[in-house]
């Protein structure tokens, strides 16, 4: 006690505070010297854009330092110190400034991540986040930096980052992707600025394997991203100088949270966070296809485009890791489930390998190529060769492929390119001997109980009775089933209960034999033969997205052909906004989601699809609606089947009364610019609750599109233009927007119109949109009281009269005032400018 009387004493405490690292207070934007961060402590970046601090990922017990956004809900790792050393214990780890750097040290007190710097001064050195998700090392307010994260990206590439080569050195900086989605560490794929200066950008697998590139920099675009002219968010520069090579991008609008990643799929993605919606939505990827992604499934591992999973092991083999193989990381691949003879020291059969022919293939790189007369000295060569895995004989001769199989496709059958792949396995995976082995199971269950065998048959016979009677299907493609006439016969109880109609023929209820319930189209006009129809059946069958309505299987016998569908137990969009005016009726934000829904489920088969898929015949009926009011797209693709009858499919369909785009009666090519018009119309009926062809309550004679268009272009009240039984109750915000969207679709030359991608992010808020021109077709139809869009008469007489008239039509808006002519040609540029 006297001790602390005595000046010494408190000097000597004060020293060793200063001595001693203190903690971070809640909300710095920095550690400086004297500082450490650990446990649950973190730093915001100034304007509390990013935060830094320890995190951990799904189950896993492993810690890393990492960053991520301070404003979005879910939890969104942009930067990962530590990738490949974890920390186990974050209260006993610590970030902190020694030597002049950066350090992490573990929970033992050992260093296990730095910045590695080797000249700086200790004493005034602070690490500082800044808002663009930069963390950088710098000496005081300096605008110098020492270190910054920006220079050692991990799978993340934020607005103003770059990733660069350096042209003295030839050395590229890297962004690769995580393991997994658990797992930061390194995973095989990497994106680079090619070290050959070409300036364009590759994609490697493990380093090694180039399976895709951006083309070179023509000075405002790469060559091969042909989506970068229809930019309208970022801001694009590339730079070269004798020191180094780079692309940057930033963005127009800054409250915009988007970012660019490499992802665990091995494709590129750049993603755009939506507040309304809490998720992230992909602006654009590349490579497009999954499959074309070098190695993703792994050695011996298939991959099918259009399929889920996308992987499989071949037959024969299982995943290394099914962990891995959960959490979407393929990368491990595929192991025997049996031994080959060959490689067993004591085979137990001395039964010799064998191969099974696996058709439509894309084979493998990489093989070796044997000379040799036939396929049968083909096959003896890989067999007679312990480390040959598969071969293949064709036009070219013979290949054969040492080791693992990698890069395995499976094609759809339609596609020629496609090859048959022989691949070795061990005897005991043949059905052939896996049969022989049942019969003697068989035998000696029989000589044990002859009243077990009995039993069995009569068991065995029952259910053959019972699979003649209802049937199952048989599968043909993927998941995709054919099934017997009979059997969709039984299943709808002939065809008794049923759940629609259109052009394309009636829908019916069914129930298969594992109690799921199906619809059964009984599809009308189809003169395809059964080959050419079931090849564009197994097309379609193959198109699955979220807001597409799954097809099942089909039937194709005879003159007979049927599709079989999921069942949407809401029935379609029409029976919500047109029928039973009640309390019932779809509230604003359920429609707000069905469109966008629907416009999502359109984007798919216009733009993600091998060969785009125009619908032709978008309207309520045709939108249906699962258990959760998810909107599914029916009925798209059977354009194609129907082929050259569609036309006159298109005037027999009541339902398509007030969707027709002006070129289906002008006679020209019809683009997916169709299914915009048919679209934006559909919106105008989610804002009123009516069909557009309808009159008004209140009895008056206005056509709707035209009202809601002059409504929202003139700054009138809008909440006028909703549902009355919505009682006002909607977002004026998204209700401008709908009938802005709306018009734009609508109009007269389909050049403005916008795509149904762009519909997608006017919708979801990303794209800003203008007032767009009330089209001259919806000015025509009221002031001359002549639709020359949408007409009730259903005979194809109408049609050509239509088209007879579209002249005289054009002649008429020719005379309309100068200013409503440039209406037009002004809206595609005040579209391309937002």
């Amino acid at each position: 006690m006297d001790n602390m009387k005595k000046p010494w004493f408190w000097l000597s405490v004060l020293i060793l505070c200063f001595s001693l690292h203190t903690n971070l207070s809640l909300g710095a934007d920095r550690i400086t010297a004297n500082q450490s961060l650990s446990g649950n402590q973190t730093i915001v970046s100034a304007g509390g854009v990013f935060k830094l601090g320890f995190f951990n990922t799904g189950n896993s017990s492993n810690f890393y330092i990492g960053m991520w956004y301070n404003q979005v809900s879910e939890q969104t790792i942009v930067w990962v110190a530590n990738r490949d050393t974890p920390v186990s214990d974050t209260n006993s780890a610590k970030l902190t400034i020694s030597g002049g750097n950066l350090v992490l040290f573990n929970e033992s007190q050992m260093p296990i991540w730095t910045t590695n710097l080797s000249s700086t001064s200790s004493s005034s050195v602070e690490a500082v986040l800044l808002d663009t998700g930069n963390l950088v090392l710098r000496q005081g307010t300096g605008s110098d930096y020492f270190w910054q994260s920006f220079d050692n990206p991990t799978n993340t590439w934020l607005p103003g980052g770059k990733i660069k080569l350096d042209n003295k050195t030839k050395q590229p900086q890297y962004l690769t992707s995580w393991k997994n989605s658990e797992n930061p560490a390194p995973g095989l794929f990497s994106l680079e600025l090619d070290p050959k200066g070409t300036t364009s950008y590759l994609i490697l697998w493990n380093k090694s394997e180039q399976y895709w590139t951006s083309g070179t920099w023509n000075g405002q675009i790469f060559s091969l991203v042909p989506e970068m002219r229809a930019n309208y968010l970022y801001n694009f520069t590339f730079e070269s100088n004798e020191n180094e090579s780079y692309f940057t991008y930033s963005m127009y609008n800054t409250s915009i949270i988007s970012r660019f990643v490499m992802d665990i799929s091995g494709q590129i993605k750049q993603l755009t966070w939506l507040e309304p919606s809490k998720q992230w939505t992909l602006f654009w990827s590349q490579p497009r296809r999954q499959c074309e992604v070098y190695g993703f499934c792994g050695s011996f591992g298939s991959c099918t485009e259009n399929s889920m999973p996308f992987c499989n092991c071949l037959t024969g083999f299982e995943p290394k890791s099914q962990k891995d193989w959960n959490l979407n990381d393929f990368s491990g691949g595929c192991q025997r489930k049996t031994q080959l003879q060959c490689e067993s020291s004591s085979p137990s059969n001395g039964k010799s390998d064998r191969f099974m022919a696996i058709p439509n293939m894309q084979l493998p790189k990489h093989s070796q190529s044997v000379g040799v007369g036939n396929a049968g000295e083909c096959e003896t060569t890989c067999l007679n060769n312990c480390s040959c895995a598969a071969y293949a004989y064709d036009s070219n001769g013979c290949s054969i492929w040492n080791g693992d199989l990698l890069n395995l496709q499976q094609l759809s059958q339609d596609d020629s390119s496609g090859e048959t792949l022989y691949l070795k396995l061990a005897a005991s995976e043949f059905s052939e001997s896996k049969n022989k082995k049942g019969m003697v199971i068989g035998i000696a269950a029989g000589a044990a109980g002859a009243i077990g065998v009995l039993v069995a048959i009569f068991v065995f016979l029952m259910l053959r009775r019972r699979k003649r009677i209802i049937g199952t299907g048989r599968s043909v493609e993927g998941t995709l089933m054919a099934f017997g006439y009979r059997d969709l016969q039984n299943a709808t109880k002939n065809f008794s209960e049923k759940l629609g109609g259109g052009g394309f023929g009636s829908v019916f209820k069914g129930t298969l034999p594992d109690s799921s319930v199906i619809g059964v189209k009984k599809l009308e006009s189809i003169s395809q033969g059964e080959k050419q129809f079931r090849t564009e059946v197994t097309t379609i069958g193959t198109v699955q997205h979220v807001n597409l309505v799954r097809l099942r299987g089909f039937c194709a016998e005879a003159d007979r052909k049927l599709l079989v569908y999921d069942y949407m137990p809401n029935s379609s969009l029409d029976s919500h906004l047109f029928h039973e005016r009640n309390s019932n009726a779809l509230d604003w934000k359920l429609r707000y989601q069905i469109a966008l829904g629907t416009a999502r489920g359109l984007t798919y088969l216009h733009e993600k699809c091998r060969d785009c898929i125009v619908h032709c015949d978008i309207k309520p009926e045709n939108i249906l609606l699962d258990a959760d009011f998810c909107p599914k797209v029916a009925d798209f693709g059977l354009a194609k089947l129907i082929g050259r009858d569609f036309s006159r499919v298109l005037t027999t369909m009541r339902g398509t009364r007030g969707y027709l785009a002006p070129e289906w009666i002008s006679g020209v090519a019809i683009t997916a610019k169709a299914d915009v018009y048919s679209y934006g119309m559909m919106l105008f009926e989610f804002v009123s609750g009516r069909r557009n062809s309808e009159p008004s309550e209140d009895g008056q004679t206005k056509f709707f599109p035209t009202w809601a268009a002059n409504v929202v272009t003139q700054g009138g009240d809008v909440l006028s233009l909703l549902d009355p039984r919505l009682n006002g109750n909607a977002d004026i915000e998204e209700l401008i927007r709908i009938i802005k969207v709306a018009s734009w679709c609508v109009q007269d030359d389909e050049s403005h119109r916008p795509t149904m991608g762009q519909v997608v992010q006017i919708l979801e808020g990303v794209l800003d949109v203008n007032l767009p021109p009330v089209p001259r077709s919806l000015q025509l139809f009221v002031e001359n009281q002549e639709n020359i869009v949408f007409f009730t008469d259903s005979s194809s007489t109408q049609i050509s009269q239509a088209r007879s008239n579209v002249s005289t039509t054009s002649s008429q808006a020719q005379s309309q005032s100068q200013a409503r002519s440039n209406i037009s040609s002004s809206s595609s540029k005040s579209l391309s400018e937002n």
